[in-house]
């Protein structure tokens, strides 16, 4: 088993607690259905979000799923890169897994899929 890095992106059209919990959540929602994930084999997840992104945290939407009690989860703040996407919201989830580095499932959602667009999710 290894340990791999898995990658997501999504937007919010507006600074609102609620879209950004639910925008997240359907973001690690995707990223754990991909990669076939379990709580007990994430080591860590690494939120950031851009500056406009001030209303809640994005980790939050973990805590509303079952078994991720003890995650350990983390929220920053992007770098302020002049003219780079707004109202982003990215993940990096760390897990062991049995899955190849070039099979890992990274998901890019609304607005960020301009992110990596050689990555299909």
């Amino acid at each position: 088993m290894m340990i791999r890095g898995i990658r997501g992106a999504t937007t919010v059209e507006n600074n609102e607690q609620d879209e950004i919990v639910n925008r997240s959540l359907e973001m690690m929602q995707a990223i754990i259905t991909a990669n076939q994930l379990d709580a007990d084999d994430v080591v860590s997840v690494y939120f950031t979000v851009t500056e406009d992104l001030t209303d809640t945290f994005p980790a939050k939407s973990l805590r509303q799923m079952d078994g991720w009690t003890y995650v350990p989860v983390m929220c920053m703040r992007e770098i302020p890169v002049p003219g780079s996407l707004k109202k982003c919201i990215r993940v990096m989830v760390t897990a062991r897994t049995e899955i190849e580095q070039a099979q890992i499932q990274h998901v890019y959602h609304h607005q960020a899929v301009q992110l990596r667009p050689d990555l299909k999710s």
